[in-house]
């Protein structure tokens, strides 16, 4: 079920249209509340940052570096608000050179998603700043709506980037706390307590997040001095989510204890995040000796290893793929239902997109493909290539190569991925089970079920470029075809 979504738009000092502060109330528009501002203990009380804007425009210049070209995820919220016009800021002040564009990511499960994006699009408008609207689908089933959108949001904005363009969100220091907080609910180690980089690499990119070190108090003290508007949605209130119930229960009642809690949640989690990378360090040899050119794992050296050496290595290799970190049950099942499993077996273990499999002991991250199984594509004009699903290329008459020979005119050629029965094979003397064929014949399991198999009726002819059936084989005194596959002979279509 969706969440209702009301809005509101936080009006500061009469920033918006009207001069009262107030705007059209048929848009479901409404002052900000009085709790907006920063408690007066948030506020900061050092002379030098007494200028929120200055300090934060410093703060900028020095985190960006060379960095001049960023796509920031905009929302119209404060939080992104406050980084958009920091950054417009810091360019008429300092960097006239800083190409700045704004993309807002709408995830239709709002009616006011329409006003916020016009909203979003007219702040990047009055700062000179490129923007773009982008609307994603978002299906609950796969990680609930939270993990939803989340996972919708960063796809849309890996896209959207430019060659050379730094993405720039606006997470603080109050988000990481939540972070670290929902990593420790969920029995996390110290790559889950780590929370959130600063700079993290994303997609050929880098993921910048500049406003870690500041707290929403902060921002809002910005928002104020600069007289910002910006969109407060009312789903955040919703503590059906636990950010939301963190944000709104929890982190106030710890930080009235401790007033400097998420500050001291950040040192935890940079403290992680150091022996993570010092374990990297170590471990980087190691890994590196056990990893093949392919990317495949050698399993026998890991054998004779402690559990959590084993395991430490293993997440390295499934974060070097790509792969969705495994909770610690996973990854012990990854090991004794993968590479513990019988030598004869084809073991595979699904982590949400991606598969697991083994092969003469070593262990491969492969997509998670479509079964091509009950397939079969008819090939009724061999004048023409045959294209293959999944982006496995296409089938083709060639001019030259391995041959067969040529249909009949009462034979009805399809291509399939599957086949039973005992094969008699071109150069071999003796018939094969097609498993036993395709294991002398060094043909991984993954491979096998995405390797195109010519048929005249119900008659297996070739592989082409693999094998050849005596029932396929070339007669000197008879028609030929040389049919070659043209493609991924590695099986990494999609």
């Amino acid at each position: 079920m969706k969440p209702e979504h009301s809005t509101r738009f936080a009006a500061v000092h009469g920033s918006v249209a009207a001069d009262d502060g107030l705007v059209p109330a048929d848009n479901g528009l409404v002052p900000a509340d009085d709790d907006s501002a920063p408690a007066d203990d948030e506020r900061s009380s050092d002379p030098s940052v007494c200028d929120p804007a200055v300090a934060l425009c410093g703060h900028l210049a020095e985190t960006l570096g060379p960095r001049r070209k960023l796509l920031v995820a905009f929302s119209g919220g404060l939080d992104s608000t406050v980084l958009l016009d920091a950054l417009v800021f810091l360019r008429q002040r300092q960097w006239p050179d800083l190409t700045i564009r704004a993309v807002y990511i709408h995830h239709g499960l709002s009616v006011h998603a329409d006003d916020w994006a016009a909203h979003c699009l007219a702040q990047c408008h009055s700062r000179d700043v490129g923007f773009q609207s982008i609307p994603v689908l978002v299906n609950p089933a796969s990680a609930g709506l939270e993990g939803a959108a989340r996972e919708a949001r960063y796809l849309a904005l890996q896209q959207a980037l430019l060659p050379g363009e730094t993405l720039v969100t606006a997470q603080h220091l109050d988000d990481q706390s939540e972070t670290f907080l929902l990593a420790l609910k969920r029995g996390s180690g110290p790559t889950g307590l780590s929370a959130m980089a600063a700079s993290t690499p994303f997609h050929g990119h880098e993921l910048l997040r500049p406003l870690l070190d500041w707290s929403r108090g902060q921002l809002q003290e910005y928002a104020l001095q600069r007289e910002l508007c910006w969109i407060e949605d009312d789903s955040n209130r919703d503590e059906r989510f636990d950010r939301n119930f963190l944000r709104r229960q929890i982190l106030p009642l710890l930080t009235r204890r401790w007033p400097h809690f998420t500050q001291a949640v950040a040192r935890s989690a940079r403290l992680c995040a150091e022996q993570e990378a010092l374990l990297d360090e170590l471990l980087q040899e190691t890994l590196g000796l056990l990893t093949s050119p392919d990317g495949s794992l050698d399993l026998a050296p890991m054998m004779a290893m402690s559990a959590s050496r084993r395991g430490a290595l293993l997440r390295r290799w499934l974060a070097g793929a790509g792969a969705r970190m495994p909770a610690k049950d996973q990854l012990e099942r990854l090991w004794t239902e993968v590479a513990l499993s019988r030598p004869d077996a084809e073991p595979r273990f699904q982590l949400a997109d991606r598969q697991v499999r083994r092969f003469r002991q070593r262990l491969y991250i492969l997509p998670l493909w479509p079964s091509l199984k009950e397939l079969i594509i008819p090939w009724t004009e061999t004048s023409r290539p045959l294209t293959l699903p999944n982006g496995l290329g296409c089938l083709q008459r060639a001019p030259s190569g391995a041959a067969v020979r040529a249909a009949g005119e009462d034979e009805k050629i399809t291509v399939r991925f599957a086949a039973a029965g005992t094969l008699h094979i071109v150069g071999r003397r003796h018939g094969r089970q097609i498993k036993k064929l395709w294991q002398e014949l060094g043909i991984a399991p993954w491979l096998r079920e995405r390797t195109p198999m010519l048929f005249y009726n119900e008659v297996l002819i070739a592989a082409p470029g693999i094998f050849t059936t005596r029932e396929g084989q070339a007669q000197d005194d008879k028609r030929v075809w040389h049919i070659e596959w043209l493609g991924d002979k590695n099986g990494n279509g999609q």
